[in-house]
């Protein structure tokens, strides 16, 4: 079995929060929404299926922590969560917050507007508190 890395275009695009216990969790850098990336420290792993039965218990129950945390953090009015892998083939699990004010609101949010960078001030605010809230702190 291999080892395991984070895809470089997803080390570019992201921070990093810190690890559940199958999954890192990361912020995408794009304050046009509060937007995070769950990534299962698996090598290989392309589907949600080719995770075992318990490790994909395991990311449910986490996709179900940060989803909660995002939701209170943000106020979002809408969670988008899904596995696209349609670029980056790595598995990885977006949990995106939606306000119906935001730039691409009813529609999915990528393409629609060039990233914002986040202000360093204010990422680290969203990081401290949502860690605190999946108990990464």
């Amino acid at each position: 079995m291999s080892a395991w890395s984070l895809n470089p275009q997803l080390e570019k695009d992201t921070i990093n929060i810190g690890d559940l216990p199958l999954s890192r969790v990361l912020v995408i850098k794009d304050a046009n929404y509060p937007w995070l990336l769950l990534v299962p420290r698996r090598p290989d792993a392309v589907e949600i299926i080719d995770l075992n039965e318990i490790e994909q218990a395991q990311l449910t129950t986490e996709i179900n922590r940060v989803a909660r945390a995002l939701k209170e953090v943000t106020g979002a009015h809408k969670l988008n969560i899904a596995a696209l892998g349609n670029v980056v083939p790595q598995l990885h699990v977006h949990i995106i917050a939606r306000r119906t004010t935001d730039a691409a609101w009813p529609r999915p949010v990528w393409g629609v507007v060039p990233a914002l960078p986040h202000d360093p001030q204010e990422v680290e605010a969203f990081i401290g508190a949502l860690r605190r809230k999946i108990w990464l702190s």
